[in-house]
């Protein structure tokens, strides 16, 4: 097994991506969090006031020998929305806006390598506005938000959004489920 790689990304609501990223194999943790702010040690409140500048983001450790960078911003590209500047669906504010925090500069490379191409082949209407950035610092959401789609599986929001977006996933991306 190689060595662990952290790859940092907002696509919206971070229960979302929690709950798309744990099952990807090769992923070995997923942490949700707020990142891209001036506020050190933002609360949620915080954070959704549009105050801070973070966004909702999740820190994804993963082993690159099993599941590549590159992999993972393409799942990333195909569980949120990159065309809608600050929301996803009905998730509105900046803490919803689509980034990408590289580690190094290959990460840097390929996210913008994987942004041109998805932009050249015209997969959706409007043009990508994922911003990427360089990564600087992760604060961990409150323990209330971990793990949320599991431990609440009957909430509204979890069987409206979370549970069609991770059936989504489940067929786009069956090759690469944990078994």
């Amino acid at each position: 097994m190689s060595r662990e790689e952290v790859a940092t990304l907002a696509g919206g609501c971070f229960w979302c991506m929690e709950a798309v990223f744990k099952e990807v194999r090769g992923v070995q943790r997923v942490l949700s969090g707020y990142t891209g702010g001036k506020t050190a040690n933002p609360s949620y409140e915080e954070v959704c006031s549009d105050r801070t500048g973070h966004a909702e983001a999740i820190n994804i450790t993963f082993f690159p020998d099993m599941i590549t960078y590159r992999e993972i911003l393409e799942i990333f590209f195909t569980v949120h929305n990159p065309t809608t500047l600050n929301r996803q669906g009905g998730d509105v504010g900046t803490q919803y806006r689509s980034m990408i925090f590289y580690h190094n500069e290959a990460q840097k490379i390929i996210a913008e390598q994987v942004v041109k191409e998805l932009n050249d082949a015209h997969i959706w209407d409007a043009p990508i506005v994922t911003e990427i950035k360089s990564y600087t610092r992760f604060y961990s959401a409150e323990e209330y938000h971990r793990d949320y789609f599991r431990r609440n599986p009957k909430q509204v929001y979890c069987q409206a959004v979370i549970a069609p977006k991770v059936a989504d996933f489940r067929k786009k991306w069956e090759h690469k489920l944990k078994v």
